[in-house]
């Protein structure tokens, strides 16, 4: 029961999160009341499985499949590690297969956003003081204002590739680090794709958000910024402090060397 409850619990998040990904490349349905800006969604839970957004879904799921793996067969040995091998090829081919496809009908066969009149960045948040233009293939805008943004999407075939061949070949630490390269890679591609919208409206495209208009105040930020100062780097005491305790491969001497691991 607890195998299954695990692999549920991996497995509807990582499906969801690309999900929710297709879904704001999409376009979300919802709109903005003009004089209060409080938002109200007009779809349901099935829209948003489309094809599109299943397809980005199971880049996530495969791209992060393909990391559990390349961690299990570092840290263990024997039957495991070899059967967590063989699985991270197959999810490392899946996750470059499936972001190829997906990228490829973002760019050329999606309705894409795109703000059709200039942004005052200092001025007050207001969602609405804008206009935006849906137009065919207007995610692959910022690829050509910006070409150095091309190296997201690289860096995720990249990195996919590299963990498939070292896998196979049995290298440990450059598995990890191929499909680390490509989680980094393909969800920078997403949001560089997306900039500068964090998250579009598909009914009324001027109710969209951006980054410059759905920012906090600047003392809000700055109350978070206090808080990321003091907090951060507890977080990250703690963080060290469990990898060092579960530093090392995962054996059968380990185990047994182990008098709480049973």
């Amino acid at each position: 029961m607890w195998d299954w409850a695990l692999f549920v619990g991996g497995f509807v998040p990582s499906l969801v999160f690309g999900v929710a990904v297709g879904n704001l490349l999409l376009g979300v349905p919802f709109r903005l009341d003009p004089e209060t800006l409080r938002p109200s969604y007009e779809g349901n839970f099935f829209l948003l499985l489309t094809p599109f957004a299943l397809i980005t879904g199971l880049v996530s799921l495969a791209m992060l499949v393909t990391q559990g793996a390349a961690v299990i067969a570092m840290r263990t040995e024997g039957a495991l590690a070899d059967r967590a091998r063989r699985y991270g090829q197959w999810t490392a081919a899946a996750t470059v297969a499936l972001f190829i496809v997906g990228g490829l009908v973002t760019l050329f066969l999606l309705h894409g956003f795109r703000v059709a009149s200039a942004q005052d960045v200092l001025g007050p948040s207001n969602p609405l003081g804008k206009s935006v233009e849906i137009v065919r293939g207007a995610w692959a805008s910022n690829y050509t204002t910006m070409p150095w943004t091309i190296v997201a999407p690289v860096m995720g075939i990249l990195g996919g590739t590299i963990a498939y061949l070292a896998l196979g070949l049995k290298a440990k630490v450059p598995g990890l680090i191929g499909s680390s390269l490509s989680i980094a890679g393909i969800i920078a591609t997403a949001g560089l794709t997306l900039f500068p919208f964090l998250m579009p409206s598909s009914v009324d495209p001027a109710s969209s958000f951006t980054v410059w208009d759905s920012s906090s105040s600047q003392m809000t930020l700055f109350i978070m910024l206090c808080a990321t100062i003091v907090f951060l780097p507890i977080v990250l005491a703690y963080t060290a402090w469990v990898y060092r305790v579960m530093r090392g491969p995962v054996t059968t001497g380990s185990l047994t060397r182990n008098p709480n691991a049973y």
